[in-house]
């Protein structure tokens, strides 16, 4: 077993009590929809759709955060979201890091997060000073006392966010001034069963040593098989919420959709 008895009720109280309290304060804010209204012909979808969409804004990628703490807490001596790195970069730090991902950019050397490591931890730190943003790891943790920072992003990100991400990990290290682990990590694999592949990515990480994707991530900060001990949590807390998320779905279409 991957996740423990303790990890599993952790996970589906956190889960229940996020639906619970949306489904308490959730209004519409919209109670007219002429166009959509007219052409799905259907107010039930309508109102779903309209409350899934509220609910993944709550949720946001915070209960990956909260997740992964909950996971990690098992396998590691400590482990926080919204971790500050603290550290201060100096500017000889800066023109490394700088110099490494406008490389990578151009396709002028291969992504090798362990020489990229090297590179940045041998530039000096003198006169570095603290610098605010970027500053916070979405998840940290300590295992075996190794230090582990992640970034964790949406599954579909924009073209700047891996040159963006890259520089981060990196600077991290540099605050640091020891070799810590750092990684990109999405959630799940939008492409599965295929490989995650997008174009935006193309050269500038080098997965899975500082890129981990689904199931890749979740195992490595749990145990093996934790990504389908955690989606078959995910589904019984679903369906234990089943017949009250239709009744709030009925309870939203019979507000008046088109008022035109």
């Amino acid at each position: 077993m991957s996740l423990s008895a303790n990890q599993k009720q952790k996970i589906k109280t956190l889960l229940s009590k996020k639906i619970e309290a949306k489904l308490r304060s959730y209004g519409r804010e919209t109670t007219s929809m002429p166009f959509l209204a007219r052409l799905i012909q259907d107010n039930e979808k309508i109102a779903a759709y309209s409350f899934i969409h509220s609910m993944a804004t709550t949720l946001g990628m915070s209960i990956y955060e909260d997740v992964s703490v909950i996971i990690a807490s098992e396998t590691a001596e400590e482990s926080f979201r919204n971790y500050g790195v603290g550290g201060a970069i100096s500017k000889e730090q800066k023109a490394v890091i700088s110099n490494i991902v406008s490389k990578l950019r151009n396709g002028e050397r291969a992504a090798k997060i362990d020489k990229e490591r090297d590179e940045v931890l041998q530039a000096s730190a003198e006169n570095g000073e603290f610098q605010v943003s970027g500053n916070i790891a979405d998840f940290y943790m300590k295992r075996n006392g190794e230090e582990y920072y992640f970034e964790i992003k949406t599954v579909k990100p924009n073209i700047d966010v891996f040159e963006k991400s890259k520089t981060k990990l990196l600077e991290w290290i540099a605050r640091r001034r020891i070799p810590v682990n750092v990684y990109l990590a999405f959630p799940y694999n939008p492409y599965h069963p295929k490989p995650y592949h997008r174009f935006t990515e193309v050269g500038m990480m080098n997965p899975p040593n500082d890129f981990l994707v689904g199931d890749e991530y979740w195992d490595f900060i749990g145990r093996k098989n934790t990504f389908s001990d955690l989606l078959k949590t995910f589904d019984e807390v679903g369906k234990e919420f089943k017949d009250q998320l239709n009744q709030k779905f009925k309870q939203i279409a019979a507000e008046k959709i088109d008022s035109y």
